[in-house]
Formats: C-alpha cells, sequence, structure tokens
C-alpha cells in the first residue's frame, strides 16, 4: 500500500519547509519554503559553512577593503538567503519563497526596495521569476505591497496569516499564493482555553479550510498553501488543500505510515457551500484584525520572532567574518 505521503501528493503539492537541503534532497518536494529561523539554523550547521563563507567573502569584497565586519556581515545577511535559494532551485523542480526583513512588514515602500533587491539577484543568476515567490508578512501594508509586486510580474507568498480578513485582502490584491499558520493558531487556542483538540476540530484546521472554501467558492486564483503543522493529523485533514509545507519531520512520518488517505477539501465540494461574500478594505481589514484576538497576537508575535532569528543571524554572520582570513 502506498504511504500517506505518496497518497497526499495525489491531490496536494507538498512543499518543503525547510533551509536544511539535505532534507530536500531526501524527501524530494515540488517546491521548498524557508523562513529567516529556518535560515539561521541552516547558517549554523557545519554541512553549509562553505555557503555562508561564500557569501561573507563576496560581500567583503563588493564593499572594499575599508568596510567595517557589521557593514560586510549586514550586506551579506541580504544576499545569505537568496544563497539558500539557489542551492535549493537545484534540486526541486518547482518554487522557492524567500523572505523579506520581518521588520520591514509595516513598511510598505521598503518591503518593496527589498522584494525587488531579491528578485533582482535572482534575475542576474538567469533563474527565471516563474521560480521564486518572495514571501512577505501579511500585514496590511505588507498586502498593498504584494499587489504592486505582483502587477511587476514579481510573484508573493503572503505569510504569518490567521485570519479570514488577511486571506480576503490577499486574494483581492491577486497575490500568487498565502500561507495560513495552522500550528500557530492551534497553539493560541491551548493556550488561551486549556484545551486538547483532536485533528478534526483543530482551529487552525478549521481557519485554511474555512479560507480554502472561500477563495474556491467566488473563484479566486491565489493559491492556498497551509503551513506550520504540529501533526500529520493537521495535515490528513487538509488533504486536498493546493499545497502543503511540511517540515522534514513529519515528511518522514508520513512516509513511513500507510494507510488510506482521504480527501477533506475539494473545489467541486466548496462550490456548493453557503457562504457569504466580505468586502475587506483597510478599515474593514483592520476592525477585523482588532475584533479577531488570535490573528492580532499572532501577527504581532511572527513579526517579533522573525526579526529576532534575523538579529541572532546578523550577530552570527559578524562573528563567522571575524574568523575568516582576510584576502
Amino acid at each position: 500500500m502506498a504511504t500517506l505521503l505518496e497518497q497526499l501528493r495525489g491531490f496536494t503539492t507538498v512543499v518543503a519547509d525547510s533551509g536544511d537541503i539535505n532534507s530536500i534532497v531526501k524527501f524530494k518536494p515540488q517546491d521548498s519554503t524557508t523562513n529567516p529561523s529556518l535560515i539561521a539554523a541552516a547558517a549554523t550547521m557545519p554541512e553549509y559553512s562553505s555557503i555562508v563563507d561564500d557569501v561573507l567573502k563576496t560581500a567583503r569584497k563588493d564593499l572594499g577593503p575599508g568596510a567595517k565586519d557589521e557593514e560586510v556581515a549586514a550586506h551579506a545577511f541580504k544576499t545569505l538567503a537568496v544563497a539558500f535559494g539557489r542551492k535549493i532551485l537545484d534540486i526541486v523542480p518547482g518554487r522557492v519563497s524567500t523572505e523579506v526583513d520581518a521588520r520591514l512588514s509595516y513598511d510598505t515602500e521598503k518591503t518593496l526596495e527589498q522584494a525587488r533587491d531579491i528578485i533582482s539577484q535572482y534575475d542576474k543568476a538567469g533563474i527565471p521569476r516563474t521560480r521564486v515567490l518572495v514571501k512577505i508578512a501579511s500585514t496590511w501594508e505588507g498586502i498593498k505591497a504584494a499587489e504592486i509586486l505582483e502587477k511587476e510580474g514579481i510573484h508573493c507568498n503572503l505569510t504569518l496569516l490567521f485570519g479570514l480578513h488577511q486571506a480576503i485582502a490577499c486574494a483581492e490584491a491577486k497575490v500568487t499564493l498565502i500561507s495560513p499558520f495552522v500550528g500557530r493558531i492551534l497553539d493560541w487556542y491551548k493556550k488561551d482555553t486549556g484545551k486538547d483538540y483532536k485533528p478534526e476540530e483543530d482551529p487552525g484546521v478549521e481557519s485554511v479550510s474555512t479560507i480554502y472554501n472561500y477563495y474556491k467558492k467566488f473563484g479566486y486564483k491565489t493559491q492556498v498553501m497551509g503551513a506550520s503543522f504540529r501533526n500529520i493529523g493537521e495535515i490528513e485533514e487538509l488533504a486536498g488543500c493546493d499545497l502543503l509545507t511540511i517540515a522534514p519531520k513529519l515528511l518522514a512520518e508520513l512516509d513511513s505510515k500507510e494507510g488510506t488517505l482521504t480527501r477533506k477539501l475539494d473545489p467541486a465540494n466548496a462550490a456548493t457551500l453557503d457562504i457569504e461574500k466580505i468586502e475587506v478594505d483597510k478599515a474593514k481589514f483592520e476592525e477585523m484584525h482588532e475584533h479577531d484576538r488570535m490573528a492580532h497576537d499572532k501577527l504581532k508575535e511572527g513579526i517579533e520572532g522573525f526579526s529576532k532569528a534575523l538579529e541572532d543571524l546578523e550577530k552570527l554572520l559578524a562573528k563567522r567574518l571575524s574568523e575568516l582570513p582576510k584576502e
């Protein structure tokens, strides 16, 4: 009998949620996505030291002999995620997501500037834009930036998405893909209620199912990619979602387990549902966000967490640079 992972691939695009290239080679996903925490973790692994060192040496050369180590590290930081992305694209047949600095999440203009810089690095490497998703936090400012970028032919993945208001705004902005965070939603509800949830009643599963059905009901082209899973039960309940991005540990568990996997999400079923269409402008977005405690808390926490990971990565790069001999 086919494993759950093999069956899942029959109706959902499987994406690796990892900066660990060895794991990507092992599980052969269609696409891969990373975030600042994953890149920071991968950058500390000995097997990827050559990628980090090459980026630092190039940055030092770009800025010249008079540049301070902190300046070189900051410059290198801007290219490291793309360096990992290029390595990943040598392995996966599809796309890689590369994230804009989370500290820019509430600044549309600076998000645009960095997104264009990211895509220009891929352009210079000869990588088609169809193979890259620029990852941006789902703030109102981030969504507005993504709307502009999509018109420029720069495809976007809107991350840190927890509420229907964020999802609708993304769809109206015609972004390529959204990444609703299943496990982080579950974390919030478990802490708030003190209750354990079965996969079929998991609040994160329910949130992604609602978004998926809304999109399919009203014919939006934006793809839904469930992310941030805590267990394979959540994944099984979202079988049929456009894409699911899964950490190596859970990919291994799915690949080791046999049984019948039933498709739970289906466009044909969504078309039959009675769903109210909601118009989301800036005022409505802010109103819904303020009233959704979970989405409000988790977006803020996610941006702060990714920002901290970036600060840690900058320190790691500065330390590593100080250890490299000057050529």
